[in-house]
């Protein structure tokens, strides 16, 4: 059984850093590569990053309903494959999404069970500096993402999960254990305790 961990977060709370640390130290754990229109940043390879496609590449995808999610952010499509799950499924992995908002509450609706956890910075003048550091945005779209961050963060309720990302390696710590927890409440019975209570012939 697959679980889906949905991770959304403000542009600049470390929500790469930390689902790629995830990625890297739990097994079993597939990374659900988001299409999008907007152009590379940085280091940004295709396939890895994200899938860099043509508007009119994804509106066509779109038009054929072959995303689960799909979302415009700053005038750019992102959107999550229906192929993905069914790999993850195949595999017999845990899928995690690094979705917006707006995914999030579209993959939610459409997976109840999903397992949902927001990523903030502890404070407005910390996620300020986390974007200025990047050095990838001018004063005018750092002011807009931290108008949007506003936005999102006024969601948070609707997260199973809020992890405030003051110092990256208790953060790395929390997330990996609601991972590890979530995972423990999901196979308690199939794999751990039904052997047991068959032995007893309960």
């Amino acid at each position: 059984m697959t679980t889906v961990f949905i991770i959304s977060a403000p542009s600049g709370s470390g929500k790469s850093t930390l689902v790629s640390r995830l990625l890297a130290t739990v097994p079993e754990l597939m990374f659900s590569v988001s299409y999008t229109t907007r152009q590379p940043r940085g280091a940004e390879v295709d396939g890895q990053s994200y899938r860099f496609v043509s508007r009119e590449d994804f509106e066509a995808m779109l038009a054929r309903d072959e995303f689960l999610e799909s979302a415009q952010v700053f005038g750019n499509y992102y959107g999550t494959h229906r192929g993905i799950l069914d790999l993850a499924r195949a595999r017999q992995q845990d899928l995690v999404l690094d979705i917006d908002v707006q995914g999030a509450r579209q993959l939610k609706a459409k997976i109840p069970e999903a397992v949902t956890v927001f990523i903030l910075a502890p404070s407005r003048l910390v996620l300020e500096q986390r974007l200025r550091a990047r050095s990838e945005d001018r004063d005018d779209v750092i002011a807009r993402r931290l108008r949007e961050a506003a936005e999102e963060i006024g969601n948070y309720e609707a997260y199973d999960y809020v992890l405030i990302n003051r110092e990256l390696a208790e953060a790395d710590a929390t997330l990996s254990a609601i991972v590890r927890a979530e995972r423990a409440r999901r196979t308690r019975i199939e794999d751990q305790i039904r052997p047991i209570l068959d032995t007893f012939q309960v």
